[in-house]
């Protein structure tokens, strides 16, 4: 063997332990933070998956074709079955908004920061098309703004949308005093 061939497989020897060493020591997935300021679509791709909805629950709670429960990122539509409390105000009419939109359908869940919330439901903005439901929900008055850091992507476009709602008295804006 020459020495040129020996510096070659001491190369290739390096490159391959190299390699191994990098992959066997970093086996936890990096997510990469998404801010409010800059959301790029290289981010939403990473984070976001399709789905089909099987039925929807209420106003901000659907269940998808694998069985699992979603809860809408950064909204709150009034109470439809929680035994404790009377269904809140404009609650039906948030659900039947929800079912309109998404009900059966094929649909783009994106995560924000939280995976699952304390009932194990997935936390996700839920996308038909173009429109995101949780910030339509909002604009239309069948939700209002309900902020758990960290999961704040959109905290800004959600409040926009609640404003809007709330100055032009729509949905529970109007119907709930």
């Amino acid at each position: 063997m020459t020495t040129r061939t020996i510096v070659r497989v001491v190369i290739l020897i390096a490159i391959v332990f190299f390699t191994w060493f990098n992959q066997a020591a970093d086996k936890t997935v990096r997510i990469p933070a998404i801010t409010p300021e800059a959301t790029t679509a290289a981010q939403a791709n990473y984070l976001s998956e399709r789905t089909h909805v099987k039925r929807v629950i209420d106003g901000d709670t659907l269940e998808i074709e694998s069985g699992q429960k979603v809860r809408y990122i950064g909204i709150d539509t009034p109470e439809l079955h929680d035994p404790r409390k009377p269904v809140g105000c404009f609650g039906e009419e948030a659900k039947s908004a929800n079912s309109a939109l998404v009900e059966g359908k094929d649909v783009r869940i994106e995560k924000d920061v939280s995976e699952t919330d304390k009932f194990g439901r997935l936390l996700r903005y839920v996308y038909v098309g173009d429109v995101m439901v949780n910030e339509y929900l909002v604009r239309q008055g069948f939700a209002h703004v309900a902020t758990f850091p960290p999961d704040v992507a959109h905290q800004s476009l959600l409040l926009q949308a609640q404003q809007e709602a709330h100055e032009n008295l729509r949905g529970l804006w109007s119907a709930c005093k």
